[in-house]
């Protein structure tokens, strides 16, 4: 991929290719909408089939047309068939399209049902399918050369020109290789045929060689024989002493059995006992936990409902809270008014008595002021007198 070029990427992959004008939309729209009607028709003749099936997914208004359509096909291959009148057959096969264009027309208006049958209708594949791949297969073709510019256009065919010689060179390369291949497997041939020679060779020689030693082998065979008799003697002696030894310890081992059958049958007593403790443990673990669990739920339900009556105080409390707030809010105010009420009075007071001592002194100096001037004019008339 590194070294193919973006625009022929571009053309070798249709996934990356998106439309780039109007008209390729309205093409590829067209394109579309042919491959829905084409698989909505593809699965009318399954959905027929089994109607029954799938009446209740459908619906009445596109069952009892499904129905409609699923007569006229039969009625017009009965015409067919029949060799029946053209005119007959072309009224037939009018109306037998106008059904199939009401059908899917009712399938495009609902594409969520479309959808559910795609998945739930499954068959054999068919010429249909066949068709409707081929007709993917068309519109993806048809998508990359609307979407192939003269330049990609070039780059394609440089490109594939380019591997037809990288092609033709490998086919060059591998005659030669089968060439070497089939010179090599001559050469292999040849020197395996030589190497059959020689053991044809090798094997009429150890013919004449067992020839020459059939005496030697007939003596071998002789203390062969009287050795395999020395053995076969051996042998029994083994086979006596190994029964013994094997009676000795089947004995042991039923022995051992018998022991060990004692000791399993304390164990299972053993067993036994420590089940029926532990299913009383059990039982009692049960009871104390089912009480436990009983005392549990009642203080479960006090504690519930002290909890409410908690909330509920809690609730009261901050009313209160916010009651006693704004009260002592009250309080402080009325206070901060009552202590600046007696500082206006301490000042009105003090005021009051400034004025009043003010006044007492006035009206004891206009009282006292002419007795005084009349002391002082006496006082002079009695020194003038004294200095006469």
């Amino acid at each position: 991929k590194a070294g193919i070029p973006l625009g022929v990427m571009k053309v070798l992959d249709p996934h990356q290719l998106k439309p780039d004008s109007m008209e390729t939309e309205r093409i590829l729209t067209v394109l579309d909408e042919t491959i829905v009607k084409l698989e909505i028709t593809r699965l009318i003749l399954r959905i027929t089939g089994s109607l029954e099936r799938y009446a209740r997914m459908l619906g009445p208004e596109i069952t009892s047309c499904l129905l409609k359509h699923e007569k006229l096909s039969m009625k017009i291959q009965h015409l067919l068939a029949s060799h029946g009148d053209e005119k007959s057959v072309r009224v037939v096969e009018q109306r037998l399209k106008c059904s199939l264009r009401n059908i899917l027309r009712l399938f495009l208006a609902n594409p969520l049902l479309y959808h559910g049958l795609k998945y739930e209708v499954r068959g054999r594949e068919s010429p249909a399918d066949v068709f409707v791949k081929a007709f993917m297969e068309f519109r993806n073709f048809t998508l990359e050369r609307l979407l192939t510019s003269p330049d990609e256009e070039k780059e394609k065919i440089q490109f594939i020109e380019d591997i037809s010689l990288r092609v033709e060179k490998n086919m060059e390369v591998i005659s030669a290789l089968e060439k070497e291949l089939a010179a090599v497997i001559q050469t292999g041939d040849e020197e395996v045929s030589k190497k059959d020679k020689m053991i044809e060779n090798l094997k009429n020689s150890m013919e004449d060689l067992a020839k020459g030693y059939e005496f030697e082998i007939q003596q071998i065979m002789k203390e062969g024989e009287k050795q395999q008799k020395e053995d076969e003697q051996a042998s029994k002696d083994r086979c006596a002493r190994l029964k013994l030894d094997t009676e000795r310890l089947r004995a042991q081992f039923n022995a051992l059995v018998l022991e060990h059958r004692a000791s399993e049958l304390v164990l299972r007593q053993e067993k036994c006992k420590l089940e029926r403790e532990i299913l009383k443990w059990v039982q009692k673990y049960d009871t104390d936990m089912t009480e436990k669990q009983a005392t549990y739920d009642e203080v479960q339900a006090v504690y519930n409902e002290e909890k409410e009556q908690l909330s509920v105080l809690m609730e009261k409390h901050a009313l209160l809270l916010q009651e006693y707030t704004e009260i002592e809010e009250e309080r402080r105010v009325l206070k901060g008014k009552e202590e600046e009420a007696a500082r206006e009075e301490a000042r009105k007071n003090n005021a009051a008595t400034c004025i009043q001592a003010f006044w007492k002194g006035y009206l004891v100096r206009s009282i006292y002021k002419p007795i005084l001037k009349k002391a002082k004019g006496r006082g002079k008339g009695k020194g003038k007198g004294k200095g006469k």
